[in-house]
């Protein structure tokens, strides 16, 4: 009889960003997993953008791409690195009025502020390519380092065919060329 020990992450991942650091869950269900996934990608088509080419979304759009990876990632995270990554405050003049962690909510009260200029930004403010990297980094964590297909078409393709051909006979008399292989 084997016997096989496996062992579970018990300490959290810790994602040091700057002074900060976002703490993750030691370890995700693969289904949580998955399911937060789905849900990113679903935000994604849902605003309208191809989440593998934002290169023609507008500002708008990548602002709730941006919203909807903090979102994702904070579904992996612990309690308080969650509402961190998710918080908004709105400002004025340097002077955070309140914080939110619903959008409409943070939008609406800075509408309502007397005077006008307030605005909604993330309390945490992180570079685009930092929010790609730590959605790399948790990849890489939890879905073993590859991006999980959300589609049958998302599979990989076989391969082309390198250089040209054969025009010898085949030894079994019968045709082996297949795609692929």
């Amino acid at each position: 009889m084997a016997t096989r020990n496996f062992a579970l992450n018990t300490e959290p991942h810790v994602a040091q960003v700057g002074d900060i650091a976002l703490e993750f869950q030691p370890e995700v269900m693969g289904d949580d997993f998955m399911d937060a996934y789905a849900e990113l990608r679903e935000a994604q088509r849902g605003i309208g953008v191809d989440p593998d080419d934002l290169s023609g979304a507008d500002p708008g759009q990548l602002r709730q791409v941006s919203r909807a990876l903090r979102s994702f990632l904070a579904h992996l995270m612990l309690p308080e690195s969650a509402e961190l990554i998710t918080r908004l405050d709105v400002v004025k003049g340097g002077e955070t009025l309140g914080s939110f962690t619903d959008i409409e909510e943070a939008e609406a009260y800075a509408a309502a502020v007397e005077g006008g200029g307030a605005r909604v930004r993330d309390a945490l403010r992180l570079p685009d390519r930092v929010l790609v990297e730590l959605l790399e980094w948790v990849i890489e964590l939890y879905g073993g380092g590859e991006r999980p297909p959300m589609s049958s078409s998302a599979s990989a393709k076989a391969s082309p065919q390198g250089g040209r051909p054969g025009t010898g006979a085949s030894r079994s008399r019968g045709s082996t060329r297949t795609r692929g292989r």
